[in-house]
Parts: C-alpha cells; structure tokens; sequence
C-alpha cells in the first residue's frame, strides 16, 4: 500500500509552501495507485488526468498528484483537463485499467470554511505568509482523514491510450541558431526555422497559436 504521508515532505519541498490542496493531491494520487494495484511511475508507464482548471483555488492539488503518482509535465504524462474540479483518472498504460478518483464535496466545502481560507487566502494573502498555527490543523486533517469521508473512489475499468513515440530529431533554427525538436520546424521561404522565429517574421499565427 502507498502511504501519502510517506511522500509529504518531499511534495512539500517541491511544493514551496504548507497548504491543504497539495497533500489533497498525494491522497488521491496514493487511492488510485492503490486502486490499480501499480507502483509509481518511473517513465512514462502512468498517465494521470487531473480536472483542474487555471485560475481558481486548490490547483496546488496538481503538485501532490505529481509527486506520488510520478506523472510530471516532463514526462508528459499529466494532462490538465480544465473542468474545474479536484480529480485525478489515472490509467495504466500497459493494463489499459483506469479510476477516477475525486475528492469529497462535504470536506472540499469544511476546508473553506476554516481560518485558512476565509481570513487569509479568500483575502489574497499567499498560502506561504499564513502562520503555521492555521495551516497546520487543516493539512493534518487531509492527511489523516479516512479515506471514505475524504475521498471517492469509483470502479476501475478499462481505458485504451493511444501511444505516440518521442521524436528524437532535431534541427538548428537558421534565424536563432537554437535547437528544436524536428515537429516543430516551420519553413520561411528556404529557411528551416522555429515556431517563435517564424511569427517574429511573419507575424501570423494559426489557428493553434503557433507561427505558420
């Protein structure tokens, strides 16, 4: 069995700051684990779903959810979904075996309703300049709560994932000089260029975003 505990204080040193969301995050991250019945990833093997969106309170969850699971921006392997909501599908890519894990309503809503939130944080006060004496009860209860008054776990079931393998290639801008992945090579005329090289260029963008 994962222990979220056990990955506390390493979640708190990548983390920066003691809050609420981030050990939200290891304690779903350890029910889905264990839920699946994996270990945590060392590569690419996990792929974690979290709903957050941006903007809007508790996204710390995604530090926690990083840090227990193994699924990190680097690796590729965390999507952000933007509903807006503290969950977490996690998928076993070799099993194609998945849960959605989420935390409860009733305890999102009573963390809220705590000093933390209404005397500091809902008054812009950054999570790390709220006295200890306030964060620590409200992370302490997260971490120590059962794991059915926290959170809901649903039935595990099957999830296909569609792998695409990492390009290796590379190529040098001919604009900047700066390496970039072959993907992502735009042509200017007879120039094999980068994305921003060639919206400085043209100042045009598609419909994604990027120069064309």
């Amino acid at each position: 069995m994962i222990e979220a505990k056990d990955y506390f204080e390493t979640g708190l040193a990548l983390h920066g700051h003691k809050c609420p969301a981030m050990p939200m995050g290891l304690r779903v991250g350890a029910a889905a684990l264990n839920a699946l019945g994996v270990e945590r990833a060392k590569d690419g093997q996990l792929l974690a779903l979290v709903e957050l969106g941006v903007n809007h309170c508790a996204t710390c969850f995604a530090d926690g959810v990083q840090m227990i699971t193994g699924c990190t921006f680097g690796k590729g392997n965390l999507h952000r979904l933007h509903y807006g909501k503290w969950a977490l599908t996690l998928i076993d890519k070799k099993s194609g075996r998945a849960v959605r894990v989420g935390a409860r309503a009733e305890m999102m809503a009573a963390n809220k309703q705590t000093d933390f939130f209404q005397k500091y944080r809902m008054k812009g006060i950054p999570a790390s300049q709220v006295p200890l004496e306030v964060t620590e009860p409200l992370v302490a209860r997260v971490l120590n709560a059962p794991e059915d008054k926290l959170l809901t776990v649903g039935p595990v079931f099957e999830q296909a994932v569609e792998e695409t393998p990492h390009s290796f290639d590379s190529f040098v801008c001919a604009l900047c000089g700066e390496m970039v992945a072959e993907p992502y090579g735009r042509l200017l005329g007879d120039k094999k260029v980068c994305i921003p090289c060639r919206r400085q260029a043209t100042g045009q963008l598609d419909g994604c975003g990027r120069g064309e």
